[in-house]
């Protein structure tokens, strides 16, 4: 396993095949150890394969797959290996919303019943009892922002709705109007609860006011302008083949495929899950980092203006505690580093970005220009945003930059 596994390291390299002249970095030694170093997560058993990017906005100087995409079929991992990115789909819901705010069809400051009015009169839960429960009118209605930033007080879908991220036998709107009928578990705007339920009435929101289904409008908008033709709700066949299996770990400490890990879908799914179900690979998602990095524009093409990335990667959360790790703050549909600290010491207060369930990351400096992509397809970890892997790639790329 080990000598296979440095064969394989071997035989992908390092070097990008996203841009075909990568900008110079001051140290690419560090660069080239990030391979080895998530080999040794392979080798312990941690993970069964990985791929890395790393880019800054003239293009990618560090792309690298190491492991196995299939342990069973002894599938290698392939930079064009296809990941589950989960949760890392909630940014790109929120770019759908800044397109439209950008055309002036929506505003993040409007009341979400504006444009789903049954959300209209929504209450909020006031004291309970072990016999009652009292319901009161909120200080204010929930706004798009509130949805953007986790802090909108939505509860969590209710039993009998949840089973959407399974069997997806609902669509947006029978979900978002089954969200709209339960009570506030908290004034909007005053804390951050992370919200599934949340970003998928984002998700809604662009079918309304675009007139186009929600995962259209993102292919016509986002994916096919950038060139991102491996990023779906709904994979081929022939992606299907190229889709990494999941894995946790038994009780004996050895990965284990993972319920769900194929990615089962029903035959005529009717929900695409705008809070976390995407699939995407290593090259696509650099396509999208770099277009956040030149604030807006990517492939010659303009898909927000350089105001909506202003405020889509600021903190619009004030001191409210955010996030899954220390130092955090939110913008609208990314997390923001407000202060540097733990695993996130080496980046610049301002960085930007999102983790998924099953590991994968994603974080944008501007002020140093980089950016680094971790997919891996590992269920359990504690905190993915807290991962050793993460912290791995992230020193040694920001090693590599500096002067």
């Amino acid at each position: 396993m080990r000598l296979l596994c440095f064969l394989l390291v071997l035989c992908c390299g390092f070097g990008s095949t996203i841009c075909a002249a990568p900008p110079a970095v001051p140290h690419q030694d560090k660069l080239d150890e990030i391979g080895p170093r998530m080999l040794k997560f392979v080798e312990s058993d941690d993970l069964a394969g990985v791929v890395c990017v790393v880019g800054r906005k003239n293009g990618v100087v560090h792309e690298s797959a190491v492991g196995f995409r299939d342990l069973a079929a002894k599938a290698h991992m392939q930079k064009d290996t296809l990941f589950r990115i989960a949760s890392m789909t909630k940014p790109i819901t929120a770019i759908g919303i800044m397109i439209l705010a950008d055309e002036g069809k929506l505003s993040p400051d409007d009341d979400v019943a504006k444009h789903l009015p049954e959300f209209t009169g929504q209450m909020l839960f006031g004291e309970k009892t072990a016999d009652t429960v009292t319901l009161k009118k909120p200080t204010r209605p929930i706004k798009l922002r509130d949805l953007l930033t986790h802090t909108s007080g939505l509860a969590s879908y209710p039993a009998g709705v949840s089973d959407v991220y399974t069997k997806r036998n609902r669509t947006l709107a029978e979900t978002t109007l089954a969200v709209a009928l339960q009570p506030l578990v908290f004034e909007p705007g005053t804390k951050w609860s992370y919200s599934n339920s949340g970003i998928d009435t984002l998700g809604r929101i662009i079918e309304i006011v675009s007139g186009m289904s929600y995962e259209l409008f993102l292919q016509k908008r986002v994916f096919e302008p950038l060139g991102m033709t491996d990023t779906t709700f709904y994979p081929s066949k022939e992606q299907f083949a190229r889709l990494a299996v999941t894995y946790g770990k038994d009780k004996g400490g050895k990965l284990m495929v993972a319920p769900n890990s194929l990615m089962d879908l029903p035959a005529n799914p009717k929900h695409p899950i705008p809070a976390g179900g995407l699939i995407s690979c290593g090259s696509d998602l650099a396509k999208l980092y770099q277009m956040m990095l030149n604030r807006g524009e990517g492939n010659g093409k303009r898909i927000l203006s350089e105001k909506a990335v202003a405020e889509m990667t600021k903190v619009q959360t004030g001191e409210i505690k955010c996030g899954f790790v220390d130092g955090m703050g939110f913008g609208f549909g990314f997390a923001v580093v407000r202060e540097p600290k733990g695993v996130t010491a080496m980046l610049s207060a301002g960085t930007f970005g999102h983790g998924g369930a099953f590991g994968t990351q994603g974080w944008i400096d501007p002020t140093q220009d980089v950016f680094c992509i971790l997919l891996i397809q590992r269920a359990g970890l504690m905190n993915g945003d807290a991962s050793p892997m993460r912290q791995a790639i992230q020193e040694l790329a920001f090693e590599a930059i500096k002067k």
